[in-house]
């Protein structure tokens, strides 16, 4: 293993790493900027919603959880274009299982939702 940073310095760098990656997901993924677009509206109302505590907290949990999806899988989608842009069944497998993550992501929030709100 190479060295590096450590301490609040490492914390520091992690940071502005994470917010490359948040400007790249933003700038390079439309999915991912049409989440947000739904999640950012959403989190007020869940915010707004006359629920309890808990139930706040399981609305705005699965509202990050489907970003999350969507990062990890936006970040397989690019390590699978980086290594080659032939056809390969293993890619694509790889896409599809990340693709399947993010809308089951969506159907837990869509459930969570209709649990909390109905």
């Amino acid at each position: 293993m190479k060295p590096g940073r450590t301490g609040l310095k490492r914390l520091y760098y992690a940071g502005i790493y994470s917010a490359k990656g948040l400007k790249a997901a933003w700038r390079n993924e439309a999915a991912f900027r049409q989440e947000v677009c739904i999640v950012v509206p959403l989190f007020i109302t869940a915010l707004l919603l006359p629920v309890s505590a808990i139930e706040q907290l399981f609305l705005v949990s699965s509202l990050f959880l489907v970003l999350i999806t969507e990062l990890f899988n936006s970040s397989i989608e690019a390590v699978v274009d980086r290594i080659s842009d032939e056809l390969h069944e293993l890619s694509g497998r790889a896409k599809d299982i990340g693709s399947a993550a993010v809308l089951v992501s969506i159907f837990l929030a869509v459930f969570i939702w209709s649990w909390v709100l109905l």
